[in-house]
């Protein structure tokens, strides 16, 4: 079976996540059994890249550092070895320095895993400090995903 990452909703009129693919490998998996609760933040960060060297091609966006200033994830149900995940992000919150991204992970079978957050902050790494969220950026993400993009969780 084949999985896609895609951005696009069906209805144009609604928000779009990202959405990637990940299969849970071995060294995902802990002495119980099921995915420990700290590789999920790597399949957050994972998509979340994906993400944003998607949204860099195709806005033209070359220049938008960040760092997570936060990050949180509920889990609702294990996932185990071999298990293909689904992973989405959207965008859901632009604020004057930060912005926030809300995720979902389910099985491709629909189980739902987790919900997680992170809140970014944009980034200046040669002044180190935090500046403004371009505009310019804030625009690309509407345009990507249709508007700001609220997941069921």
């Amino acid at each position: 079976m084949s999985m896609k990452t895609t951005h696009k909703a069906d209805n144009p009129n609604t928000a779009a996540t990202y959405n990637h693919p990940i299969e849970v490998i071995f060294r995902d998996v802990d002495s119980f059994g099921h995915v420990n609760n700290a590789v999920y933040f790597t399949y957050l960060e994972t998509v979340r890249t994906k993400y944003f060297q998607e949204l860099k091609t195709l806005s033209g966006l070359n220049e938008m550092n960040m760092i997570v200033a936060h990050a949180t994830c509920d889990y609702k149900s294990p996932a185990y070895i071999s298990e293909r995940l689904n992973v989405s992000v959207g965008i859901t919150r632009f604020g004057n320095k930060s912005f926030d991204c809300m995720y979902t992970i389910n099985t491709d079978t629909g189980r739902q895993i987790a919900s997680a957050k992170t809140i970014q902050v944009a980034y200046d790494y040669i002044t180190n400090s935090t500046v403004k969220v371009p505009e310019k950026f804030k625009q690309a993400v509407i345009k990507y995903q249709g508007n700001l993009c609220f997941p069921k969780l």
